[in-house]
Formats: C-alpha cells, structure tokens, sequence
C-alpha cells in the first residue's frame, strides 16, 4: 500500500497500513486500547479511560489509513475471565467501528474459549496453519521456498545462493523439527555468531556452536541419523547441492 499510494496519505498524515498488538495473560479493555495508542506513538497514550483511548486509536486508524489490524499470541488470553469477557466484547465493537480487517493469530483457540461468545463466532472464519512436512514432494519444495526466501533476506558479507536451500536445508530441519519459531531463532543466533566471528557465512560448523531450545535439541540426534542413513531428505527432485 505505501508503494503503490506513497508514505503519506492525502491529508499529510503517515500512512500506516498495519497495526498490531500482542496479547499477554492479563490484558484487558484498556491495556489493549493503550497499546494501539503505543504503537502508533500517540501522544495521549499516558493519560485517559479506556473509551478514550479507544477513539483515539480510532482516529490514528481512520488518519493512517490502516487496513489491518493484527492480534497476535491471543492464546494468552482467558476468555473465561472478566477481563476476558470484556476484551471479548471490544473486539465486536472494533469490528463495527474500526474499518480494519482483524486478524487473531494464536494456537488452539478453540479449547482457549475464543468461540463462547456466539456473535463473535460467527464472525470468525477459521484460517489453519500446517506445520512443514518434508514426507513428499511438495512439502519438500515449500520447506526449499521458505530457505531461499530467508537467503535474500540475510544481512551476511559471504552469503551465497544456495547457502541455506541447498547446502544447509537437512541440517537446519534436524535443528528446528520444522517449526518456525526453532529455525529462525537458529538462523539469526548464527548470523550474530558469523559477524561476531569474521566468517561472514553460515556454514554446519558453525551453527553446530549454537545452542537451541529443549524442544529442538531432544530430536536433533533423531533427525540427524535419519538424514545420514538416507532415510529422510529435505531436498526436492532435481534439486542439487551447491559446493562452496
């Protein structure tokens, strides 16, 4: 959006398109309304009920021209509280008054209570999210898209194409199982290492120094035998390892 209209909208104000704001295990009304306010670095967010600082988020909204607004971690949320409840309800009523799309990203929100309420059920259409699978062919090919994505996206002197994809694709799935939030805890402890070291790259060796979650490590050992029997590969057909 700010490519396509430019960094400011037409009243001069800064075109923000995103808003977002995490969720923690006692959010209510007002926090929650507070941290719109922080993120669009409102100046009345210090001071003000929680009504307020709702209709000021809505004006930073309407200003900014923002179209979508993201909470996220909602499965620290518990519904089944009063606070809950009342976040519940704020939710309809952003839905109603904010011309934003809301986009809730949390895990197992069902079993959470997000759906107690029947009106805000039936405004929630259920987007699923599968985990990486590396078991046939195209789940190989979308584990090699992500690596190739997140090459381009290193801020590394000595990176090379093909550094992640092709020459370390097995060994960061050994690392992570997968999950996401293993793999790039994984790629940026190892980049900070590469800087830190001069080597500029990311190799085996050196992220074989990087220490990892308990999840991660307890299937490292697993992973890698499968990977150096043959019995398990990351790499599509065709695909070929680079030599550097």
């Amino acid at each position: 959006m700010i490519a396509e209209n430019g960094r400011l909208t037409a009243a001069g104000h800064e075109r923000w398109p995103v808003c977002r704001v995490g969720m923690t295990g006692d959010t209510g009304m007002k926090d929650f309304n507070w941290a719109m306010l922080e993120f669009f670095a409102h100046a009345g967010r210090n001071s003000g009920t929680a009504n307020m600082f709702a209709y000021r988020a809505l004006d930073c909204v309407i200003s900014c021209e923002t179209r979508l607004l993201i909470v996220d971690d909602l499965q620290f949320l518990r519904f089944r509280s009063q606070s809950g409840t009342e976040l519940s309800n704020h939710f309809k009523f952003i839905a109603n008054e904010f011309p934003v799309m809301l986009l809730f990203i949390g895990y197992d929100l069902r079993d959470k209570g997000l759906y107690l309420d029947p009106q805000l059920e039936r405004r929630v259409t259920r987007l699923g999210l599968k985990p990486f699978d590396i078991d046939n062919e195209g789940g190989r090919a979308q584990w090699r898209r992500l690596l190739l994505s997140l090459e381009q996206r290193l801020a590394l002197a000595d990176k090379y194409p093909g550094m992640l994809a092709d020459n370390l694709s097995d060994d960061l799935w050994a690392r992570s199982t997968g999950h996401i939030g293993s793999l790039m805890t994984l790629i940026r402890r190892g980049c900070q290492r590469a800087i830190r070291t001069g080597e500029e790259r990311l190799t085996r060796e050196l992220l074989a120094q990087v220490k990892l979650d308990e999840a991660a490590e307890r299937l490292r050992k697993e992973w890698e035998e499968l990977f150096r029997s043959g019995r398990k590969t990351t790499m599509p057909a065709g695909s070929r390892r680079t030599v550097r």
